[in-house]
């Protein structure tokens, strides 16, 4: 029997779960079906071949047994208001799974509204990848291809959440487990602080450089500058969540920044630059190459 995917949320990361799901041919024999609060976005899914149908209506997402697999591709505020109201009307048979950028409130949602007898399975999950712009048009399905998908304890046994994780490991993403906490404080610093910082930069340079002389900046600054500001890019309606749902752990982030940004400053015309950039270059040497 085939396997009914619903994609809530069909924007970039959404839509590229459907066209990577598309791509697998036999590996997967179901139905991928979508809604999305903007009509466009599910259209320009559909066209594009991510989704084999749209659902018309919000009212269609409740209908049971609509679909057997649930995936909520949405910030982290709507994911937790649709983990709510799905609840009452799936069941054991059936697995819901997210894209969400923070995982304790998450998880904490799914603790008390699933996994439990006669209740639908939660498979908390977290793709590290995307780009700095969103929507369907953008959408790829070998986005996740070399990427990092975190899933986050307890892990459900039902068949469905294991089909699930073997799917994404066919997407081409390198799966790991990680406890929601740890989750949280690792991304504040890899993902969470970077956007912030670059942010920071763009509207700094936008506000010290109004008008036409932005033009000038962007045209000397050269690649470090795209570089450095390319998250600036990033949509404010997708980081209010992560910033509500993990302040704590963002706000650590940016006063240990702060604090090393003011020893930089202290140091410019002292050999603790060099040391500072010699610390610099040991993480850089590190990193694997792309």
């Amino acid at each position: 029997m085939s396997t009914r995917v619903l994609i809530v949320g069909t924007g970039l990361i959404g839509a590229s779960i459907g066209l990577a799901l598309r791509s697998l041919g036999e590996r997967f024999d179901g139905e991928v079906l979508g809604w999305d609060p903007h009509v466009q976005e599910s259209a320009t899914a559909l066209a594009s071949g991510a989704l084999h149908r749209v659902l018309p209506n919000i009212e269609d997402v409740f209908e049971r047994d609509v679909a057997d697999i649930y995936v909520l591709a949405a910030p982290v505020l709507p994911i937790l208001d649709w983990m709510e109201r799905l609840a009452p009307v799936l069941g054991p048979h059936q697995l819901v799974t997210d894209a969400g950028s923070t995982k304790r409130t998450i998880c904490d949602a799914a603790a008390r509204l699933y996994n439990g007898a006669g209740k639908a399975s939660f498979l908390a999950g977290h793709p590290m990848a995307g780009k700095e712009a969103g929507g369907a048009a953008l959408a790829d399905a070998e986005l996740f291809h070399g990427a990092t998908w975190l899933f986050t304890p307890p892990i459900p046994a039902s068949p469905l959440a294991l089909q699930w994780q073997a799917w994404v490991e066919d997407f081409g993403a390198n799966v790991r487990e990680i406890d929601a906490t740890r989750h949280d404080e690792l991304c504040a610093w890899v993902s969470h602080l970077p956007q912030m910082l670059s942010t920071a930069l763009a509207a700094l340079l936008e506000d010290t450089f109004p008008g036409d002389a932005v033009a000038e900046v962007q045209a000397v600054g050269g690649r470090a500058l795209r570089e450095t500001t390319r998250l600036g890019s990033s949509p404010y309606s997708m980081w209010r969540d992560i910033a509500l749902t993990n302040t704590e752990p963002i706000a650590a982030t940016l006063l240990a920044l702060e604090q090393r940004l003011q020893h930089l400053r202290e140091n410019l015309r002292t050999p603790e630059l060099r040391e500072e950039f010699r610390t610099a270059n040991r993480f850089r040497a590190q990193q694997p190459r792309p």
